[in-house]
C-alpha cells in the first residue's frame, strides 16, 4: 500500500478502506499466517487518513495459543488508531486448509468456544466504552462522528456503519469485483432473486478479463424459501432486529421461548426482535430455531 494507491482510490470515489489488522501480537499473526508487522497497520491507517478515506479495521480472535490478554492487547492497539469502524470475527478452522491439516496432525489445538465467548464480551465492552456501537454481531461503528473532526467541511453526525455490508445483510443488490467475488440481485417484480460468483484463482480471473470474457464461474436463481431463510439468517444478526412478520408461523411461536431463554428481546407486540448479548454469542442457535 502506498500513498499513491490510497490517493487513487479516493480520487476514484471510494470512501473507505478496510484493513486486515487481525492482531497486534506477532506470535498470533504468525499462527494466522499473516506476514505483515503490526507497525505497518499504523502506517496504513495514517496513509488512508491523509487521503481522506474512512478506515475500518478487521480483527480475528480465538487463534490457537492466543490468550485473553493477547486479544485485549490487539483490541487496545486497534482502538488507539481511532478507526471509524471495527470488525471482529471468531476464528473457524476449516477442513482442507493448512490450519485444518495442522489441527488434524495435532500441531495446534482446537479453538476453545468458551474462551472465544469471553473474548467477544471483553471486546464488546471495550468498544462500547471507547464510543463504538454494535450494529451487526461482528461489527461496530463509531457513534456520531462529525465531519469537522476529520478536517472536512460541515459538521454533524455521520452514519459510519458499512453500507456495503448492510447491503449483504438486508438482501440488497451488489456487484462483487475480483477473484471469487459474489454478486447479488434482489427480487424485483416478476424477476426472482439471483446471485453469481467469479472464478477463485487470480490467474484464471485475470486471463478471462484480459480476453474480454466474463469471469463468472457459476450462479443460481433463489426461490422464495431460500430468500426467506437467508432473510432470517442475516437479519437476526442486526441491531435493528428482525421483522417477526418474516418468520413462518412455527418460528413465530418459538420466539417467546427465545425470550424466556434470554436470547432475544421482544415485547410481544412490536414488529421486531433483537438479540441480547447472550443471543449474540448464540446467534447460530437462534437462527436454527427461527428457520
Amino acid at each position: 500500500m502506498t500513498a499513491e494507491t490510497l490517493a487513487g482510490l479516493a480520487d476514484a470515489g471510494f470512501t473507505r478502506v478496510s484493513l486486515g489488522m487481525q492482531s497486534a501480537v506477532p506470535r498470533v499473526l504468525e499462527t494466522l499466517e499473516r506476514t505483515h508487522k503490526p507497525k505497518n497497520v499504523e502506517l496504513a491507517v495514517k496513509g488512508a487518513r491523509a487521503a481522506g478515506l474512512d478506515v475500518s479495521l478487521d480483527l480475528i480472535y480465538g487463534a490457537p495459543g492466543e490468550a485473553l490478554d493477547d486479544w485485549m492487547a490487539s483490541v487496545e492497539a486497534a482502538l488507539a488508531l481511532e478507526p471509524d469502524h471495527l470488525s471482529a470475527y471468531s476464528l473457524v478452522i476449516e477442513p482442507r486448509t493448512r490450519m485444518g491439516a495442522a489441527l488434524a496432525r495435532g500441531d495446534i489445538g482446537p479453538v476453545d468456544p468458551d474462551l472465544q465467548a469471553d473474548m467477544y464480551e471483553a471486546a464488546d465492552d471495550a468498544f462500547d466504552r471507547a464510543g463504538y456501537e454494535w450494529y451487526e454481531v461482528s461489527n461496530w461503528a463509531r457513534r456520531s462522528r462529525g465531519g469537522e473532526e476529520r478536517g472536512r467541511e460541515g459538521a454533524g453526525s455521520r452514519d459510519l456503519r458499512c453500507r456495503h455490508n448492510l447491503g449483504y445483510w438486508t438482501g440488497g443488490d451488489w456487484w462483487g469485483v475480483g477473484p471469487g467475488a459474489h454478486s447479488h440481485l434482489a427480487a424485483r417484480g416478476e424477476r426472482p432473486a439471483a446471485r453469481w460468483w467469479n472464478v477463485k484463482h487470480p490467474l484464471a480471473y485475470a486471463e478471462r478479463v484480459a480476453d474480454g470474457e466474463l469471469p463468472e464461474e457459476g450462479g443460481e436463481v433463489l426461490d422464495a424459501d431460500q430468500v426467506r431463510v437467508e432473510r432470517v439468517l442475516l437479519g437476526v444478526r442486526l441491531r435493528d432486529g428482525l421483522d417477526v412478520n418474516a418468520l413462518a408461523d412455527g418460528a413465530r411461536a418459538a420466539v417467546s421461548g427465545l425470550v424466556e431463554d434470554g436470547l432475544v428481546e421482544w415485547d410481544g407486540e412490536g414488529e421486531r426482535i433483537t438479540l441480547t448479548l447472550r443471543g449474540r454469542l448464540l446467534a447460530d442457535a437462534v437462527v436454527r430455531t427461527l428457520t
